[in-house]
């Protein structure tokens, strides 16, 4: 497992919970607003994190943190991310993962395998316009249809999220998303925020009230959506 980064404390990424939250590198997607556009493009001249390092940071904090959010990048690249989850579990810690839903069989297994207590899927856009979204256009959709089939099912409490930029998206594209992914517990729109090291440059965010708008389209089909970060 390669680790490419540690934020030590957040309340904001696993709901409920005080966690730290660790990075991967890679992905499978270059979405243009991507925020950790280093850990995408360019994940082997990042440093390491070494992994002990980790370890002996996860036992300090014992009783202090309940849990370890897991981003990246894309963490399911990692085929050995099974065993890393499994050795933080078993120091007592809860795991919850990002994940862009395009690796549905690693996915499944871990639901299977009781490793998961919490899931976030990123729904990038609506069907027609997800591989200009995410910087593959002749992206295969059906890897993600069948991670939503399996949490629709699963017992796992688990999001998805949508990051809305004015560039990508228009009020009516979150009723095609609202109904493509109808009778999920948590639907979140996320604004657009330029971190600074994003993949493409001159993207912005929506207005207050084009999020609104984006929210009443959602809302035709998620009566639990909300919008994060507004």
């Amino acid at each position: 497992m390669i680790l490419k980064g540690l934020q030590k404390t957040t309340l904001l990424d696993f709901p409920g919970k005080v966690a730290c939250t660790v990075f991967t590198g890679g992905c499978n997607l270059r979405c243009p607003f991507c925020h950790n556009s280093l850990l995408v493009l360019n994940p082997n001249d990042q440093p390491d994190l070494d992994i002990d390092e980790f370890f002996t940071f996860l036992s300090k904090r014992r009783g202090i943190l309940d849990g370890v959010a897991i981003t990246g990048g894309e963490p399911l690249l990692n085929l050995d991310i099974e065993e890393f989850i499994g050795r933080i579990r078993d120091m007592g810690f809860l795991i919850k993962l990002d994940t862009n839903g395009f690796f549905p069989d690693r996915l499944e297994k871990l639901i299977d395998d009781g490793m998961l207590d919490y899931i976030a899927v990123d729904i990038k856009n609506t069907r027609e316009k997800y591989g200009v979204t995410v910087g593959v256009p002749d992206i295969n959709l059906a890897p993600l249809d069948r991670t939503i089939s399996i949490l629709s099912r699963a017992k796992v409490p688990y999001e998805y999220r949508t990051t809305a930029v004015a560039e990508y998206h228009t009020p009516d594209d979150f009723d095609k998303i609202g109904c493509w992914i109808s009778g999920c517990p948590a639907y979140f729109i996320q604004a657009y925020k330029d971190s600074g090291s994003v993949i493409s440059e001159g993207l912005h965010p929506l207005s207050d009230d084009g999020y609104r708008a984006c929210l009443e389209k959602a809302s035709n089909h998620l009566p639990n959506a909300s919008l994060r970060g507004i």
